[in-house]
């Protein structure tokens, strides 16, 4: 029986709900939910659990906040026995426009506060991640506040289609494997 952990990054609490760095929350919730599963408070997560064709797909919201958000991943992954190859980040990304995603089997953190803790506590950057990208439409100085803020009510419908797109890809990754699933994922382009 195969096993893989899913790893949504963002922040918990009601202040950072729906923000651009919470992406990953809302991806991991969109899976969740397309399977019917719910989350139960474990340690350092939020944890679902769901079958997809006999594999076992553990989601796990970390609640550790995201610059912790390594002890989170390194506790479930040692826990569950899932080899890094089977472990899947979804990620905000400031680099990448909005209409895009990018699904990567490494790759380094790119300054994300998030990846930077999963690499320290795993010692590698040799693990796959899919970053949602959120584009970089803001003055200079207020990468804070862009990050942290919630989608405009024009962006809220292809964030929406973004998400349930996100849900099919993370399905793929886990049934199909990283390198067909990239080759369509990363030729994707987002629009309304």
């Amino acid at each position: 029986m195969s096993k893989f952990l899913i790893v949504g990054l963002g922040n918990i609490g009601q202040d950072y709900a729906g923000t651009r760095h919470n992406i990953g929350f809302d991806v991991a919730d969109a899976i969740v939910q397309k399977h019917a599963g719910s989350y139960r408070s474990d340690r350092l997560a939020d944890v679902a659990e769901i079958s997809l064709r006999g594999k076992i797909l553990t989601i796990i919201k970390p609640t550790t906040y995201m610059n912790l958000s390594g002890k989170a991943v390194k506790y479930w992954m040692d826990k569950l026995k899932i080899p890094l190859e089977h472990v899947l980040i979804i990620v905000d990304d400031l680099a990448l426009p909005i209409s895009k995603i990018r699904l990567r089997s490494s790759g380094s953190g790119a300054g994300h506060n998030g990846l930077a803790s999963i690499e320290e506590l795993l010692q590698t950057q040799q693990y796959p991640r899919l970053r949602f990208g959120i584009g970089n439409n803001f003055p200079k100085g207020r990468q804070v506040d862009f990050v942290l803020g919630r989608w405009s009510a024009e962006e809220a419908p292809l964030i929406k289609k973004k998400i349930e797109k996100c849900a099919e890809i993370i399905e793929s990754w886990v049934l199909s494997g990283i390198e067909r699933t990239m080759n369509e994922a990363n030729k994707l382009e987002f629009t309304l």
